[in-house]
């Protein structure tokens, strides 16, 4: 079991790697220029913008995404 959770735990940091990566790209290059990642920087405003509206639920949910990044 812990070596599952070493093999999650090494996947999700190189996601997050690649993510950061992805949104500095898409800054730099504009998302017209992106069709291979899409548009990085507008899905996570959308996720943010449907968070925001969805009032108490989106703050739980808010505070399990990084809960679960924080680990």
């Amino acid at each position: 079991m812990e070596k599952t959770k070493g093999v999650v735990k090494s996947l999700t940091e190189i996601a997050i790697a690649l993510l950061s990566l992805a949104i500095v790209a898409s800054l730099l290059v504009g998302p017209s220029n992106m069709s291979f990642l899409g548009d990085v920087v507008g899905n996570i405003t959308d996720l943010v913008r449907s968070l925001g509206s969805a009032g108490l639920a989106g703050l739980i949910s808010l505070g399990i995404i990084l809960a679960l990044v924080d680990r």
